[in-house]
C-alpha cells in the first residue's frame, strides 16, 4: 500500500469513527422522540393504528392473504430460474415493467447484466407485492392513503441504489476513483450529521454558489415599507411606461418570495415588469419567538392590507390587481372577502396561483395533517413559539422522496459528488419557520374545517368570510401534477367565486409549473373558454397550448390594468425608501435562531 492509499484509509476510517458517534447520538434523540409518539413529522401512533387496521382485515380474510404469499413466492422463484438461465448472456426477461420515469436504475448495468437485472427485479417484485398487500386490505379511505404513503416510503427507502454494496455505479466509481469517491462521499455524510447535530440535514444544492441580491433574487427595486410581518417591495419599472392599475403580488410565507424572482431568464417578477406592469410584492419575515402568538388574521391586516394602504400612500392609486400563490393566495381570497363584506371595492381584479379552494382532498399532504397530528404540531410549536423550517422541508421532501431524498443521497454519499450548483434548489433549502398560534389557525380552518367551502364559517377582522362575495374578474392557474395543491382541489373556485374566471391549468408540478417562462417553452398548459360545473368535464372538453402560460397571463391582465402612465419611481412617490430590494427579512435563515 503506497503513502497516499494509506492516508486516504486512514481518513476514512477516522471519518467512519466520526459517522458513527454521531449516528449515534442522532438515534438516541429520534428513540427519544418515537418514545413521545412523534417522529419527525410522523406521528408514530398513526402509523402503528394504521398498520393494525390492514393486518386485522387481513387476518379476517385469510384466501387473500395466502394468494399473496402464493404469488410472491411464484413469482420469486420464476425469478431465480431466470438468474439461473441468464448466466453467461446478458439481460433478463422483466417480471415487473420498469416505470418510464423512474430514474434510479438508469445504468446500464441493471438491465444488461444479469446479477444486477435479477436484483432490479427482485427488488421491483417485492416492492409490488407489498403495495398490492396494502391494496387487499378492507380499510377506511384515510387509512389506506396512509397506508400507501408508508409503504412507498419503505419500498423506496429500501431500493439497492440506496446501497453502496448494491450500487453498480458507485461501486463502479470507487474503483475508477481509487477509493476518493468513498472518502468524499463520507466526509459529506459526516458535515451533514454535523449540521443537524446528529440528525441528517442533507444538502441538495451548493448554498455557497448563490447570494441574495446578487445573483439570485437580483431584480432592482426599493423596500418602501415595513412592519413586523413584511416589508413592501416596489419595483423599479422596466418600461417607458406603465400601466396605471399597479399589481401587488402575495407570495406564500412558507418558504421564500424569490422563487418569482430566481435569475433574470426565469423570473415572474422581471417578466410582468416587461409587461409594464407597476409590481408591488410582499416579502414575509420569517418568525422567530417574538411572533409566537402571531395569527393569521395578523398576517391579513398587516400583510395584503396594510401593502393596499401603503400603496395608496406610495402613488396615489387606491384600486389594484393582486396575485396570491398558494398559501399567499388562501390569505388574498380572505382578504378579497373580507373588503366585499365591508363594500370596499380596492381591488379590481385577482390572480390566483395553486391555491386551493376545497380541502375535502388535499392529495398526499393529507398523510401529515389530521386532528391528532393537527394536535401533536400544536403541543410541539407551542414550546418554541414556532414550528421549525426543517419540519416543513421534511414534509415537503416526503412528498417526492426520490427526486428530494434518495437521488440526493446517492449523489452525495455513495458517488461522492459534490452537490450542483441550481438556484431552484436553492430557493427550496432556504424554508422558514412558522408562528404556531398562525399555524393553528390555518391547519384548523382550513383543512381540517374547510373553510372557503362553507361560507361564513369563519370570521376574520370581524367580517364572516364568503368567497362568493368576490365578485371582480379571477385568473386561477392550477398544475396538473402539484403534490401540494392538486388541481381537482383547485378548480371549485369557478364556483366559490362571483365574478367571471378564467380557469388555466398548466402542466408539470406546483413549482416547475409556475416557474415557467416563455424562453423556456417546456411546458404547455391547457383552457376552456366554455362552461364547466365539475373537474373532469372542464378537462374533457379543453384546448392543449403549448409554451408558457405567461403571456396568456399577462394578455388577460392587461384588460383590468387600466391606461398607460408615466412610470413610478420606487421610493420617489409618498414612501421614502427604506432598503434596497430585495430587504432583510428574506435573508433570514431558517436555522438562523432554531433550536434542536
Amino acid at each position: 500500500m503506497d503513502a497516499d492509499q494509506a492516508a486516504l484509509q486512514a481518513e476514512y476510517m477516522a471519518l467512519s469513527e466520526r459517522a458513527m458517534a454521531l449516528v449515534g447520538k442522532g438515534f438516541r434523540e429520534r428513540m427519544d422522540e418515537f418514545a413521545g409518539e412523534t417522529f419527525g413529522v410522523v406521528k408514530a401512533a398513526t402509523v402503528a393504528r394504521a398498520c393494525t387496521e390492514l393486518q386485522q382485515s387481513l387476518l379476517a380474510d385469510p384466501g387473500t392473504l395466502v394468494a399473496l404469499q402464493a404469488d410472491l413466492w411464484r413469482d420469486t422463484l420464476t425469478l431465480w430460474q431466470g438468474f439461473l438461465e441468464q448466466q453467461g448472456k446478458s439481460g433478463l426477461q422483466a417480471l415487473v415493467p420498469q416505470p418510464a420515469r423512474d430514474r434510479r436504475f438508469a445504468d446500464p448495468a441493471w438491465s444488461e447484466e444479469p446479477y444486477w437485472a435479477t436484483l432490479q427485479q427482485g427488488y421491483r417484485l417485492f416492492s409490488d407485492w407489498l403495495l398490492r398487500v396494502v391494496e387487499a386490505g378492507e380499510v377506511e379511505p384515510a387509512t389506506r392513503r396512509r397506508l400507501r404513503f408508508y409503504a412507498r416510503q419503505l419500498v423506496n427507502a429500501s431500493a439497492p441504489t440506496n446501497f453502496w454494496l448494491t450500487n453498480p455505479e458507485a461501486l463502479r466509481r470507487a474503483a475508477e476513483t481509487g477509493g476518493v469517491s468513498l472518502v468524499e462521499g463520507l466526509r459529506r455524510f459526516v458535515e451533514d450529521l454535523e449540521r443537524g447535530h446528529g440528525q441528517l440535514r442533507m444538502r441538495q444544492t451548493d448554498e455557497n454558489a448563490f447570494r441574495l441580491g446578487e445573483n439570485v433574487a437580483i431584480t432592482p427595486g426599493k423596500v418602501i415599507f415595513k412592519n413586523a410581518l413584511m416589508e413592501l417591495l416596489h419595483y423599479a419599472p422596466t418600461r417607458a411606461e406603465v400601466r396605471r392599475r399597479p399589481l401587488l403580488i402575495v407570495p406564500p410565507w412558507i418558504n421564500k418570495y424569490y422563487i418569482l424572482d430566481l435569475q433574470p431568464e426565469n423570473s415572474f417578477i422581471a417578466f410582468a415588469l416587461a409587461e409594464g406592469f407597476d409590481v408591488f410584492l410582499i416579502s414575509w419575515a420569517n418568525p422567530d419567538h417574538a411572533l409566537a402568538k402571531t395569527r393569521f388574521e395578523d398576517y391579513l391586516r398587516d400583510g395584503p392590507l396594510a401593502a393596499l394602504d401603503a400603496i395608496e400612500q406610495a402613488i396615489g392609486e387606491r384600486q389594484v390587481n393582486v396575485l396570491g400563490f398558494c398559501i399567499g393566495g388562501i390569505l388574498t381570497a380572505t382578504a378579497l372577502a373580507h373588503l366585499a363584506g365591508q363594500d370596499e371595492q380596492r381591488v379590481l381584479s385577482a390572480t390566483f396561483l395553486a391555491t386551493l379552494f376545497d380541502f375535502t382532498d388535499v392529495g398526499e399532504i393529507g398523510v401529515f395533517i389530521d386532528h391528532e397530528l393537527v394536535a401533536a404540531l400544536e403541543e410541539q410549536s407551542g414550546t418554541t413559539g414556532f414550528l421549525p423550517g426543517r419540519y416543513l422541508s421534511d414534509m415537503f421532501s416526503m412528498l417526492r422522496e426520490n427526486d428530494l431524498i434518495w437521488s440526493f443521497f446517492v449523489r452525495s454519499y455513495l458517488l461522492g459528488k459534490p452537490p450542483p450548483a441550481f438556484d431552484l434548489l436553492y430557493w427550496n433549502s432556504d424554508t422558514t419557520r412558522l408562528p404556531a398560534a398562525m399555524l393553528s389557525d390555518y391547519l384548523r380552518k382550513f383543512y381540517l374545517d374547510n373553510a372557503f367551502a362553507r361560507p361564513g364559517h369563519f370570521q376574520a377582522l370581524g367580517t364572516p368570510i364568503d368567497t362568493r362575495r368576490i365578485a371582480m374578474p379571477v385568473y386561477a392557474l392550477a398544475t396538473v401534477d402539484d403534490h401540494i395543491a392538486p388541481w381537482r382541489s383547485c378548480f371549485p373556485v369557478v364556483r366559490q367565486i362571483g365574478g367571471p374566471v378564467r380557469f388555466v391549468l398548466g402542466n408539470s408540478g406546483h413549482i416547475a409549473g409556475i416557474v415557467n417562462p416563455p424562453t423556456k417553452s417546456k411546458y404547455g398548459y391547457r383552457t376552456n373558454d366554455g362552461q364547466a360545473e365539475d373537474a373532469e368535464t372542464w378537462l374533457e372538453s379543453s384546448t392543449q397550448h403549448t409554451g408558457s402560460w405567461w403571456p396568456d397571463w399577462a394578455d388577460w391582465l392587461h384588460q383590468h390594468s387600466g391606461e398607460w402612465v408615466n412610470p413610478r419611481v420606487p421610493g420617489a412617490g409618498g414612501l421614502a425608501p427604506l432598503a434596497d430590494a430585495p430587504g432583510s427579512y428574506v435573508r433570514v435563515r431558517h436555522d438562523d435562531d432554531e433550536q434542536r
